[in-house]
């Protein structure tokens, strides 16, 4: 029986390795600070304010998601500078496909312990996320929990929240003849790196050896952070002719289009409307995928993709390219349900 009495320290967890976060992690906060934003990090619950961020009859719109295991690469590599900016782009994309603009972020870390440096680095991450998207970071939670997490290992989740006026939401108006329009993707972004990490290990590199697709380690390569299209995107649909969009993540094209269309409505894609990045080709090489699988697991390239009308399509692909898109008109809406293909994805 001991007879020293046992601290929460001494379980494993500390306290003011918490509290110490919280104020090396309140600048980077601020920088995210945007109308409606009434408080700063520290409180029992986050307040922000409608009204003040200019809403006269809001509907809220929520959205909550997490990496994958694209953390796994960023633990093993310790690369955890961007893996945050993934956190924010997989909520704040999806809330911009319901028409809404994200307005507040939370976030929850977990850990089996604590590191200051490591977590300042992944929650400023998050910053980032939130600052790029106009998005304000006003809470989260930290949990360090010995026993659950061990070695470097920890957790995200991300929780966001945005608004449009009544009668804004999307999809709205699809129509067959409407024209896809589809935006770039910066590389795998946050979705299949099960499968990633499969197509590594079968191609016999480590994450330190150089990338066969690109200029840089293949850890590194593939932990670029997902595209954030948030401002691109509501521009577009502020301009007008916007009916849909579909953020491209798990399910890939093949099943996140019919999610914007009506039931009786699919589209018609022509494969050879864009070129397949490096990675999906070198990806696809290593571990022999069909291309069936490939536009089902992945992004193959398009991270978003725009459902406008066809007299709005090259005013729309003028505005999205000024605000630094790389545009692709992939095809157009049609009868029937379902997503046909043509041509071949090289």
């Amino acid at each position: 029986m001991t007879t020293d009495g046992l601290t929460y320290a001494a379980a494993g967890v500390d306290i003011d390795a918490g509290n110490a976060l919280v104020e090396r992690i309140k600048p980077a906060a601020k920088r995210t600070q945007r109308s409606g934003t009434m408080a700063g990090l520290g409180g029992f619950g986050a307040l922000f304010d409608l009204k003040g961020a200019g809403y006269i009859d809001p509907i809220l719109v929520a959205a909550t998601d997490g990496v994958g295991t694209k953390l796994r690469i960023a633990i093993d590599t310790g690369n955890v500078d961007t893996i945050g900016i993934d956190l924010v782009a997989m909520c704040v994309n999806d809330l911009v496909c319901q028409g809404a603009e994200p307005l507040f972020f939370l976030d929850y870390f977990a850990t089996g312990k604590l590191e200051l440096d490591s977590a300042t680095r992944i929650i400023e991450g998050i910053a980032a996320g939130c600052e790029a998207s106009g998005c304000a970071l006003i809470g989260g939670e930290t949990a360090e929990m010995p026993g659950m997490y061990h070695g470097g290992d920890f957790d995200l989740a991300g929780f966001a929240v945005g608004a449009m006026e009544r009668g804004a939401d999307l999809p709205s108006g699809v129509a067959a003849g409407d024209v896809l329009l589809g935006l770039a993707s910066d590389g795998v972004h946050s979705n299949g790196y099960s499968l990633v990490r499969r197509i590594v290990e079968a191609s016999g590199l480590s994450w330190d050896d150089a990338a066969p697709f690109a200029d840089a380690p293949l850890g590194t390569a593939l932990l670029t952070p997902t595209r954030l299209y948030v401002k691109p995107a509501l521009a577009a649909v502020r301009a007008g002719g916007v009916h849909a969009l579909a953020h491209i993540t798990g399910g890939g094209l093949t099943e996140n289009l019919p999610r914007v269309l009506p039931d009786d409505l699919g589209c018609e894609i022509d494969l050879t409307s864009w070129s397949l990045p490096p990675v999906f080709g070198w990806m696809a090489q290593v571990g022999n995928i069909a291309t069936a699988e490939m536009l089902k697991t992945f992004n193959a390239g398009i991270g978003m993709v725009l459902v406008v009308s066809a007299d709005r399509a090259d005013a729309l692909t003028a505005l999205l390219s000024e605000a630094g898109e790389t545009v692709h008109r992939l095809g157009h809406v049609a009868d029937g349900a379902g997503v046909r293909y043509t041509g071949d994805l090289k």
